[in-house]
């Protein structure tokens, strides 16, 4: 295909993403860059024989000068990066200085908040996604071998999970887990304590967070498996049954090489689902013990009567960023495959 076809091809495709994805990167990294005006106070003090007594208020009309001069706020350039909520750079220095071990440095950088996401988010990430891989291609390789008349309601079974919304199905599991749930109140009794909860544990909080994640996400990887299965050629399995392959061996020297661009295209989209998780912490309501990226955008946006739309900004940013650098392996290895065959 010409070049000057495959650009008239593409444009329209280029053209929303960048009117839909580029211009919203954009104007998010702008507004990282600004910080909200303060408000303009007027302190008037009132005087009568009994004494004095000072009031203060919010001068609107002039708060509303400033904004209206300065829709975006206040220039604060990368300041809030590196500000206590984000990377804190000057804080993460003074605990290198004052830390006797890594362990102890690590500990105080749990402290702050974006460090505290970016555990649990890099955590889920790196847990659910291999896990999901791995049991969708086994749920996938079983369905397949499974006789036709079962196949269709194993794999609607198996793909109730997804179908399911994430914040209903983390709500279902967290009334389950709950001390008068079916999980709660077996443990309770299997342990004989009635005092033991799945939720005041952090590691346990961790556990279930994830556990949840690839019980959810497992249909997804499977479906895909599923659909790749059949398009492997059978001359080629036949081929290696005479040859006497195992059943092992076939699957590991054809079927695994078959479907590796697809592991591809689904390792690439569990890696970009997992870093912005967040409706799982909403609905375990895990956010004292496991809190991410995601969720601190929305915490911005909630906690003050003014939302903080710098602080999520730059936090958006980061979650951007931090995509990216996950994607970057994945995407080099495809580029190297892609010459390597264009060579050959």
């Amino acid at each position: 295909m010409k070049h000057s076809t495959f650009l008239l091809f593409s444009l329209p495709s280029l053209s929303v993403m960048f009117l839909f994805i580029a211009i919203p990167i954009v104007s998010v990294f702008i507004q990282s860059l600004h910080i909200e005006h303060k408000q303009v106070i007027i302190v008037t003090e009132n005087c009568d024989p009994f004494g004095c007594e000072t009031t203060t208020a919010v001068d609107t009309e002039a708060s509303a000068k400033l904004k209206e001069k300065a829709p975006l706020g206040k220039f604060n350039g990368f300041k809030t990066y590196s500000n206590r909520m984000h990377f804190a750079f000057d804080e993460v220095g003074e605990a290198w200085k004052s830390s006797d071990s890594f362990t102890v440095f690590t500990k105080k950088l749990y402290n702050y908040p974006l460090y505290r996401a970016l555990s649990f988010t890099l955590t889920y990430t790196f847990v659910v996604t291999p896990f999901v891989l791995f049991l969708g291609f086994l749920v996938a390789v079983g369905v397949n071998n499974l006789p036709k008349m079962f196949k269709g309601p194993t794999i609607f079974a198996s793909l109730l999970p997804m179908i399911v919304t994430p914040l209903v199905g983390s709500l279902i599991l967290f009334w389950m887990v709950d001390g008068d749930g079916v999980i709660g109140a077996t443990l309770q009794k299997i342990f004989n304590d009635n005092s033991l909860s799945l939720k005041a544990s952090p590691v346990l909080t961790w556990i279930m967070l994830m556990v949840y994640g690839i019980w959810h996400l497992m249909p997804f990887s499977f479906i895909v498996f599923y659909a790749g299965l059949q398009t492997v050629p059978q001359e080629t399995i036949e081929a290696a049954t005479i040859d006497g392959a195992s059943k092992f061996q076939r699957i590991r020297h054809v079927v695994i090489p078959h479907l590796m661009p697809l592991a591809i295209f689904i390792t690439l989209i569990l890696l970009m689902d997992n870093f912005r998780v967040f409706e799982p912490i909403i609905g375990f309501r895990a956010e004292a013990h496991a809190t991410s990226i995601s969720w601190l955008i929305w915490n911005h946006l909630r906690e003050s009567a003014y939302p903080l739309y710098n602080a999520a900004g730059a936090t958006s940013m980061v979650t951007i960023f931090g995509v990216a650098i996950l994607l970057l392996p994945v995407l080099i290895r495809t580029w190297r495959d892609f010459k390597e065959k264009n060579k050959g």
